[in-house]
């Protein structure tokens, strides 16, 4: 299927399960702390989430109670990402695609982190193939990622087979926690 298509067909039914999405939020979250890439992990890129995804208040939570280190990411020019360091809510700034971003400076750039918590609209159990929200920011960033990837998928993201097109730019997550 057409990945341009499927990305605003799915766009609405993720806002019409908002509320589905929003209960399964806390499983997800469970299943994440629980799992060894999390407990490993001692810096953690994780973006902050619309009313549409997994809520990541509480990973960010979480991640600051376990002496984690949490890295948000700024968008930057030519559909390239930057993660910097988490510190606080007051420091954030909305970005063009309303998302709450830190603000950018050189010298807190992340040069590697242990984990991403990859955000997207829909994943593939089949292949670890996501549809994102349709900038290749994060697929540009994962090409040269070293660390672990995951992906919190509730049940209105979660498809078994991949069945929109994929291309050699497209990254597939290592690891998907399904509710």
């Amino acid at each position: 299927m057409d990945k341009k298509a499927f990305r605003q067909k799915q766009l609405k039914k993720l806002q019409q399960h908002a509320d589905q999405t929003a209960i399964e939020s806390g499983v997800l979250l469970e299943r994440l702390l629980a799992s060894e890439v999390w407990q490993k992990a001692k810096t953690v890129g994780v973006t902050m989430s619309s009313p549409i995804e997994v809520n990541t208040k509480p990973i960010i939570k979480a991640a600051l109670m376990f002496d984690k280190k949490i890295y948000l990411p700024k968008t930057m020019p030519n559909r390239q990402m930057a993660f910097l360091p988490y510190t606080g809510k007051e420091n954030l700034e909305k970005s063009s695609f309303g998302v709450l971003e830190p603000e950018y400076n050189a010298l807190l750039v992340a040069s590697s982190l242990d984990l991403m918590i990859v955000p997207g609209i829909a994943f593939g159990t089949d292949t670890g193939y996501r549809v994102g929200f349709g900038g290749g920011y994060y697929d540009r960033y994962l090409k040269d990622f070293k660390g672990a990837t995951i992906a919190l998928v509730p049940s209105v993201m979660n498809f078994s087979e991949t069945f929109w097109e994929t291309g050699d730019y497209d990254i597939q997550i290592q690891n998907l926690i399904t509710v």
